[in-house]
């Protein structure tokens, strides 16, 4: 039995925790942004640093008795330098949302302008959202995709950027699922005399494995997640050259927060050495070739994707042309009760409201992680066609739902 400890002290905790445990044993997990990391790095996440403040950096603490914190962050910042060949890396942010604010507090002043994609077009709350904290402190102005084939329109970018004079843009998306040419968006940046932001959140892993175009420099400043792609522990990263290197420092801490969470430091710096393995750059390949044939599958049920396909980890499929009366949350809550977990999502040219929108987002990192091969997705496919056909019908769920149970045994998660 686990959690033994926590249930002498906490037997309502415990159950939760026993029934998240066997939720994500028995569902497939197919929300892009989630993944399953290592026994090893959950471990260092439950360590004995969780007890322990080290505010500032190595060699630079406020406090004493931080010999092992900061050997287990330079290691951190070792392997990520090895991962990404940043000049300077800060390991630090609590996520991704917290390294991009690190980022804002460094270069801009409040009322400077941000460009970023638009968040029904595949952006992210971070990048300007008017309910986020970017958006009420920076003015920002949002690009779009070309709506008629969902990619970036990356000379429309250029000529925006140059007449909104921002002073920084921002790449790199959450419901995005083509390659991203950094390159271009530099170029854009440039032209307009802005800094600019890749936010790798998503594919941190697809980059480190070399199976994605990186922004590590190119792009000024980018920023990530390490618990998407890269499998690591949760929390985000900042990568800069040199000549920024103190500015962003200041700005996570003290700027951004306070002491950074030590035990999710040697949670990124074990799923870091993970990633530097041979193995991982198979693992990335597969999770792409798998989101492939996800999508692929899809588009031959006659569903429809968003730029009518995927280079990465994610399919985005648009459900008003061949389901016009189905919801992204009705396909959502279907596939759910069958065990399938992915969210509803806006599309471009997005009709409905963001909370009842017209679109899904599929993801295959976790699946990838549990051995899934281009075979197995597709079956998946399968089955998330089937409930889009019937999200309401119990008959179809319960069919569904047989099929992933019997996926869920073949490939097995934890003991």
């Amino acid at each position: 039995m686990r959690y033994e400890r926590i249930r002498e002290v906490d037997p309502a905790i415990a159950d939760a925790l026993d029934g998240e445990r066997a939720r994500q044993n028995d569902t497939l997990a197919m929300i892009a942004s989630e993944n399953h990391v290592s026994e090893a790095v959950m471990e260092a996440q439950s360590s004995e640093l969780t007890n322990k403040y080290a505010e500032g950096y190595p060699g630079e603490r406020y406090y004493g008795g931080c010999e092992y914190a900061d050997a287990v962050e330079r290691v951190a910042i070792e392997r990520a330098t090895e991962l990404w060949g940043a000049d300077h890396v800060n390991v630090q942010p609590h996520s991704g949302s917290q390294a991009n604010m690190g980022v804002y507090l460094a270069m801009l002043e409040p009322g400077d302008k941000i460009l970023s994609l638009d968040l029904t077009h595949g952006g992210h709350l971070s990048h300007g959202h008017p309910a986020n904290f970017a958006g009420q402190v920076y003015e920002v102005e949002q690009y779009e995709v070309d709506p008629a084939t969902g990619y970036v329109d990356y000379e429309g970018l250029r000529k925006h950027a140059e007449q909104y004079e921002p002073d920084i843009v921002v790449s790199g998306y959450s419901a995005y699922p083509r390659e991203v040419d950094f390159e271009r968006i530099q170029a854009a940046a440039d032209a307009a005399g802005a800094y600019h932001l890749a936010d790798i959140a998503h594919i941190t892993g697809l980059v480190a494995a070399g199976v994605h175009e990186s922004p590590v420099g190119v792009a000024d400043f980018v920023t990530g997640s390490t618990h998407k792609t890269i499998r690591a522990g949760r929390g985000g990263i900042i990568m800069c050259d040199d000549e920024y290197a103190d500015d962003i420092d200041s700005a996570v801490f003290p700027g951004a927060q306070g002491g950074p969470l030590m035990h999710n430091v040697a949670g990124k710096a074990v799923g870091f050495k993970e990633a530097l393995e041979p193995e991982f750059e198979a693992y990335a390949r597969q999770t792409v070739d798998n989101a492939v044939a996800l999508g692929d599958r899809l588009q031959e049920h006659g569903l429809d994707l968003v730029s009518g396909g995927t280079d990465n980890h994610l399919v985005l499929v648009d459900l008003r042309p061949s389901h016009p009366d189905t919801t992204g949350k009705d396909v959502e809550e279907g596939l759910e009760a069958a065990g399938i977990v992915l969210n509803a999502n806006t599309v471009p040219g997005e009709t409905r409201s963001a909370f009842n929108p017209s679109g899904i987002r599929a993801g295959t990192p976790a699946l990838t992680t549990r051995g899934f091969d281009e075979d197995a997705c597709r079956e998946v496919a399968d089955c998330i066609y089937e409930v889009v056909e019937a999200p309401h019908d119990e008959d179809v769920v319960e069919g569904v739902a047989d099929r992933v149970d019997r996926l869920t045994d073949e490939f097995a998660l934890y003991d």
